[in-house]
């Protein structure tokens, strides 16, 4: 329908004076959800006037293309308050702008303009906990990293009772609070934030979903917890979510990680907490074993007890064993010692070729191994000794390059 406000366009000489030719009111009629589309289909087939057009808009439910709007930048006054201020200086700061919003609020509930929705309102309250750092870090982030203190954790209360989606919200790196409380060996603040996430309801479902939260490396605030070495937050940790050891799939295990930090007492707690149902899994292949071999024989006797059969088999990705790995550091110290728990517990592990066609017998020849060594290898197992890689060579004709190279 023409605005009052606009001249109606002249008509057409050809169309008013052509009677094959009608004119037809157009309806548009938009439909927002896939069963609008169905209510207007239906309503296309049943109509019988046919004088009248019917165009049909259908919005697409998929996210749109253009790109997300950046974050605004966070209030400097909200900052410093939570980094370094008091809570009653944050409750303040807080305070002040809901009953500003609170006045807007007001006035656009006036009769002059419609009255702001439940929605419209509790963005317009939560608006300026909106603002990240240029890291993307929320103000919840700075709180958890900043202080395990009392004050901390009121303010960690405040800001998710004023905006509870931060609890879950990632920065740049996908780090959520949680991430950066454990980072910081913040133990009393990760444990505040698994009790905000539970809420009064005891919401273990939703605690397991922030506990399996992963950032931009695959890693969990367990991963974070075990590198900065604090077994309380790794024991809080997997007293909530035993599983959580086992994650991710296929990436760097938090026990791979405890391994390759030599933490011994970390690694026992992992297996412990996890009933030894946890994930070994390391970096291009590896798995837990092949780091422990290179660091001592009392990681590599732990492990062996806890699962022989799969680890002392498994290759990475260029298929090296993890007797392979031993093998190529022998001369470190307990070297031998470990080759020698390796043997005992799978000499098979003798048999298997890495990508250039070298058995572990190869690999011990060319780093230089004594008599005694070489012996460890033919007395578990002396058909070893026969065995060519893909240069048809024996362990022989490896030591003597190595000699004479």
């Amino acid at each position: 329908m023409a605005s009052s406000t606009c001249e109606k366009p002249p008509s057409s000489s050809i169309v008013a004076n052509d009677p094959s030719l009608v004119t037809m009111e157009a309806k548009m009629i938009v439909a927002t959800s896939h069963g609008h589309c169905q209510q207007l289909k239906d309503m296309l087939l049943s109509k019988k006037d046919g004088s009248t057009m019917v165009v049909v808009v259908a919005s697409s439910n998929k996210t749109s293309m253009l790109p997300k709007p950046p974050s605004p930048a966070i209030n400097y006054r909200l900052l410093a308050a939570a980094c370094s201020g008091s809570f009653e200086d944050l409750e303040s700061l807080l305070d002040g702008e809901d009953r500003r919003q609170a006045s807007s609020n007001r006035t656009i509930g006036s009769s002059a303009m419609p009255r702001a929705s439940d929605d419209e309102e509790a963005f317009l309250r939560q608006s300026l906990l909106d603002g990240v750092t240029s890291n993307g870090d929320t103000l919840l982030h700075m709180v958890a990293t900043n202080g395990d203190s009392e004050d901390f954790l009121n303010k960690a209360g405040l800001i998710h009772r004023k905006a509870e989606k931060l609890l879950f919200t990632g920065n740049n790196k996908g780090d959520t609070p949680l991430h950066c409380a454990a980072r910081a060996a913040n133990s009393q603040m990760v444990s505040f934030l698994i009790a905000l996430a539970k809420g009064q309801d005891n919401n273990t479902t939703r605690v397991k979903a922030m506990l399996e939260k992963e950032n931009g490396t695959k890693e969990t605030a367990l991963h974070e917890a075990v590198r900065v070495g604090n077994n309380d937050i790794v024991k809080l940790l997997m007293e909530e979510h035993p599983q959580l050891a086992s994650l991710p799939k296929g990436c760097t295990s938090p026990l791979y990680l405890a391994i390759s930090l030599e933490n011994k007492t970390i690694a026992e707690t992992l297996h412990e907490k996890s009933g030894g149902a946890l994930s070994y899994s390391g970096p291009n292949g590896q798995n837990a074993l092949h780091a422990a071999v290179l660091r001592s024989k009392d990681l590599t006797k732990m492990l062996l007890r806890w699962n022989k059969d799969d680890l002392t088999i498994q290759r990475d990705e260029k298929e090296n064993t993890p007797l392979h790995f031993a093998s190529s550091v022998l001369l470190q110290k307990d070297g031998h010692a470990i080759l020698l728990h390796l043997l005992e517990t799978n000499p098979d592990a003798l048999y298997q070729q890495d990508n250039d066609g070298s058995y572990p017998i190869h690999v011990l020849a060319s780093v230089g191994a004594t008599r005694d060594d070489i012996t460890l290898f033919l007395k578990t197992s002396p058909a070893c000794a026969g065995l060519l890689d893909a240069r048809e060579r024996t362990f022989l004709h490896v030591a003597v390059d190595k000699e004479t190279g």
